[in-house]
């Protein structure tokens, strides 16, 4: 059994997520049959079936080159501000590049969804992997470590000017002089400005996301590797991070403040591919058949991309660094967290990852709306029953007072 973590939060219940397959392909690069679509109509569905099944959170991918299998691509923020307007609780994380959006534009376009949504507008920095999109748009490839120099800056425009009246801030990459942003974003209780999400696994990733980031994403990993990737990011809250303010005890900001308000402490989410079949011999076999059906010449191609990232690191860590083949056929990493057999067994592990301090896990599937639904019907009350059962053991009790719960089966 798996011990339980310092930062683990059991009282509090975990959140989901999925990977909004606006991109052509689905979420595994093979030919295996993906009963999931790109289009709107589609993914509005999906969006529906989602929030109506216990998921809160929704995340829409970044792409504008065709790559591994995804030749055709609907941008992030305009996709994700239609299904905000199409759904009525669900959260929709857009992700986007600092280097290819300037992060005021960006702040003003997060506050008009956020006001269209009525506080359900997110945001997931991510600070760029795939060289060809930024030098064949015409712009500037920094290095490894730069990039999240610059992610830094960008996420503390965005923070700095969704709380401060005439912000200010000098930077290597950003300057912003007195300026204020009318309206402010959605007061939402509890909530100090819309979510800032932060992915990647290098060590550079790791202390960038315990100084800044409301949430630290990481690609799929098994246990021990996540609990690695969670020790960079407290080390980092804990040390540096206390410098600039950040603390478990932090306060929620204010417009009138004259300096950034401390940060709560990060919270954490995990890629998985969720595979929940009848029996773990026939989820395994999916497995094996996904993987079997390959598209090696697009795997290889996206392998060739992204490993130069990890590559480039002063110290070899990173996304993708030690990614197999097989690993690579779900691109994010999504069979590494082993959601995979019946849904007893998923239910135990996503737990399991709990007590090493998961808050959230964000998953993909084969045929999204058949399995999402499934998800929410099959999964995620045994998730909930075992984590009410691991609160009451360790003297504390479960609030599910805030998080939604499955209910019914939405039209098309």
């Amino acid at each position: 059994m798996t011990d339980i973590s310092s930062v683990a939060r059991l009282s509090e219940p975990l959140k989901f997520a999925y990977w909004v397959p606006n991109v052509s392909g689905g979420l595994v690069v093979s030919t295996i049959e993906q009963r999931t679509g790109w289009d709107f109509e589609y993914n509005k569905k999906l969006a529906r079936i989602a929030e109506n099944s216990g998921f809160e959170y929704a995340l829409t991918q970044t792409r504008y080159a065709a790559s591994y299998g995804a030749d055709k691509q609907h941008e992030a923020t305009s996709f994700s501000l239609a299904l905000l307007a199409a759904t009525e609780r669900l959260k929709v994380i857009s992700a986007v590049h600092p280097g290819m959006w300037h992060p005021g534009v960006l702040a003003k376009y997060i506050i008009t969804a956020d006001h269209i949504s009525n506080g359900r507008a997110a945001v997931n920095i991510v600070s760029g992997w795939l060289k060809d999109e930024f030098t064949n748009f015409g712009l500037e490839w920094l290095e490894h470590d730069e990039r999240y120099v610059r992610t830094e800056e960008f996420i503390k425009v965005l923070r700095g000017l969704w709380t401060e009246q005439e912000y200010s801030q000098s930077g290597k990459y950003y300057n912003i002089t007195d300026f204020t942003l009318n309206p402010a974003p959605v007061d939402v209780p509890g909530r100090a400005h819309p979510e800032i999400f932060f992915g990647g696994n290098s060590t550079a990733a790791q202390a960038t996301a315990g100084r800044v980031a409301d949430w630290y994403f990481s690609n799929g990993k098994d246990l021990e590797g996540f609990k690695e990737n969670i020790s960079g990011v407290v080390a980092s809250a804990g040390e540096v991070g206390r410098a600039a303010g950040r603390g478990s005890g932090a306060g929620l900001p204010s417009r009138s403040s004259s300096h950034l308000p401390a940060l709560p402490s990060p919270r954490f989410g995990l890629n998985g591919f969720v595979i929940a079949r009848d029996s773990e011999k026939e989820a395994r076999d999916t497995l094996r058949e996904i993987v079997e059906k390959a598209h090696k010449p697009a795997v290889e191609g996206f392998r060739a991309a992204v490993q130069e990232a990890g590559a480039s690191t002063t110290d070899g860590k990173g996304m993708w660094a030690d990614s197999s083949f097989e690993d690579l056929v779900q691109y994010n990493d999504g069979f590494k967290t082993q959601l995979i057999g019946t849904p007893e067994q998923i239910a135990e592990r996503i737990v399991e990852y709990k007590k090493i301090g998961v808050n959230l896990f964000l998953t993909g599937y084969l045929h999204f709306q058949e399995e999402v639904g499934a998800f929410g019907q099959d999964v995620l009350p045994i998730v909930r029953e075992l984590e009410a059962d691991l609160a009451r053991k360790n003297g504390i009790e479960l609030d599910l007072s805030q998080t939604p719960v499955a209910n019914v089966e939405v039209a098309a």
